[in-house]
This record gives C-alpha cells, structure tokens and sequence, in this order.
C-alpha cells in the first residue's frame, strides 16, 4: 500500500469518534469482519489507526477504497463543512429518465476532459442522493485527498448541494459536469448556505412548516374593565402583548424548529426619495444594495427579536421569507434576463 494512503487513512481514522470507529469500519465493508474484531477499540486512538492501516495494508488498499471511508465519514459528519445550494435550469418541461451508469460516465469523461489529474469517487444511498467526491490535482501535481469537493445531488430534482474545496477556480468545471451529466441547460447559486446539510434540502425541498404570509399588527382592542391599580393595569398589559407577539410569531415561522441556516444575501433595488427642491439627484435612478445576513442560526435568531423587544411583532416579510426569497431569487431574475455568472453547458 502506497504511503500517502496509509497516512489519509490513519487522519480519517483519526477524524472519527472512538464509539463511533468500529461501526463506519463495518459500513465501510473493505475489512472482514473478523479483521475489525482483532481490532482493540479502547485503547488510544493513535493506536487504533496504526491497527487499522495495517489490516488495511493486508488487504492492499488504494485510494479509492480510502476516499470511500472518506465519504461515509462526510455523509455521518456533513455539518463539519459549508454547503451551497445551486439550481439547474432545462430548456423545457421535459422529464427524462435518470440513468446512474450513465451519470457517472458523462460526470467522469467531462471533468476529466479539462483535468487529467482528478480522482473521483461516487456511492448512493436510499434517499437517492449521489454522493461525489473530487480531489484535484493540477497539470503538473497528483491530486489533493486534503483538499477535496464534495457534491449531493438527488436524481429527479434540479437541486444539488456543493461543499467546495479551496479551489475555486475549479468549481466552473464542476458545474459544467454536473450539467452534462444530468442533462440540464445551465446552473446558478442561490443565497443559501450553511453547515446544515439537512437544514438545506429542508429548504429547497419545502419539508418544513414556516409560513410566509405577511400579517399587519393591529391595536389592542379597548375593553371596559373594572377599576384596578395602574401597577395591575402595567402587568396586564404587558401579559397581552406577550401574548400578541407569542401568536404572531407562530403565525409566521409556525411551531416546529427552523432549518439552520448560516448565512444568506439577496439583492435589493428602490428608489431614493428626497425632497425636490434640494434637487439631490439629477437622474432618477433606483438605489442598488447587497443585503447579507449571518448568524450561527439565522432563522431563530430572527424568530426570538420580537420576544427578546428587539423588534416590533410582527417581522417584515423581508426577513421572514429569506428562505422563500432565495427560492425565487433566480426565478425573478430567469425572467428580466438577468444571470450574471452563470455557468451555462457548452
């Protein structure tokens, strides 16, 4: 066995919480399992890989096998990276069927075109998510297994979750893959990411109950009530509108957890208002802004300011609907024609 692999799999090994080492071995399925049982899982980790890469040596093992334990690790762990969520477009309504084999050929023969030193390691799991894995080298160094990609896509939907490497100079040529395997016309970034795999595809997928209507707060109404201290009065009130925003703020992001989401932008376009006769602008031109949101859990944070007094219940639309907005973000813009950046199929 090659001394680069042995050492990838000694830091995977490495990466994986002792209880949960013996388990992903057995996932992994490149070690018998009575290979895994001469394996002493309570001794120092340090040891544990050095166990491991030596069964791993008797079985000849190459970096595919060793990016496969990579992904599985990835797949257990997905929150360890940043995913960005990317949108496919087609030229029609079409439907086609999918075809992994032949998914997996165009993907290879298309990346490969323009990179001759790239690995790339595939493995499906039951929710029909296709799990890549690309590690990129350059025209005169083998590739980095340090330094890799990681795509999600789910076969039948036009959405796929991209965790890039530093690289990012190669991410056109894994989009172009993408949509030359899958058939699509082209593909575009939404606003929309976060460590929280799951959090995304409940997003993108509509798995999860926040509304996104837009309420108008109204007045307390007034009731004749019997005369009582202002100190009660305060309290009574001050109940009520706990109570008022408790409600509204159901109403608006529903019962149930948000999705964590990190981090999202969308753009902004208005007119500037002043008073005509200071004659501020000579053109009337609508004022352009870049609004960007970021906060270890975005949407709760938004669903505590009315309760916390940071703000009044209920939220504007303009917050609440972030997840919705990013949706729609390339819809809207599909339409006026306007998608800078894309990356379109040749």
């Amino acid at each position: 066995m090659d001394e680069t692999v042995a050492e990838y799999i000694r830091r995977t090994v490495l990466k994986i919480p002792r209880d949960e080492i013996k388990p992903m071995l057995q996932k992994w399925g490149f070690l018998s399992e009575a290979q895994i049982e001469t394996v002493n899982f309570r001794q120092m980790k340090e040891n544990i890989s050095q166990d491991v890469v030596q069964l791993c040596e008797e079985n000849s093992a190459d970096i595919k096998q060793a990016a496969v334990l990579d992904i599985i690790y990835n797949n257990i762990y997905p929150n360890k990276r940043i995913w960005s969520v990317y949108q496919m477009n087609k030229t029609g309504e079409e439907t086609e069927f999918f075809d992994l084999t032949d998914f997996k050929k165009k993907f290879k023969r298309r990346l490969r075109s323009a990179l001759k030193n790239v690995t790339i390691n595939f493995r499906e799991y039951e929710d029909n998510a296709i799990w890549i894995r690309i590690a990129w080298g350059t025209p005169y160094k083998n590739p980095n297994q340090y330094k890799t990609s990681y795509v999600v896509y789910h076969s039948q939907t036009p959405y796929v979750f991209i965790s890039a490497s530093v690289l990012r100079s190669n991410l056109p040529l894994l989009c172009q893959a993408l949509v030359v395997a899958s058939n699509y016309r082209d593909i575009h970034e939404m606003e929309l990411r976060s460590h929280s795999l799951n959090s995304l595809k409940d997003i993108v997928f509509k798995r999860y109950s926040q509304n996104f209507q837009t309420y108008c707060p109204r007045p307390l109404p007034e009731r004749n009530v019997a005369p009582e201290t202002v100190d009660s009065r305060i309290i009574q009130e001050n109940r009520n509108e706990k109570e008022r925003i408790q409600r509204l703020n159901r109403q608006v992001f529903g019962d149930g957890p948000q999705p964590k989401i990190e981090f999202a932008q969308y753009k902004l376009e208005t007119m500037f208002k002043s008073d005509p006769e200071m004659d501020v602008l000579d053109k009337k031109e609508p004022f352009r802004c870049l609004v960007k949101f970021s906060s270890p859990h975005l949407l709760e944070s938004l669903k505590s300011l009315a309760p916390a007094g940071m703000a009044d219940a209920p939220l504007s639309p303009l917050l609440t609907c972030i997840p919705q907005k990013a949706r729609n973000y390339f819809k809207i813009r599909e339409k006026k024609g306007l998608l800078p950046g894309s990356f379109v199929s040749p």
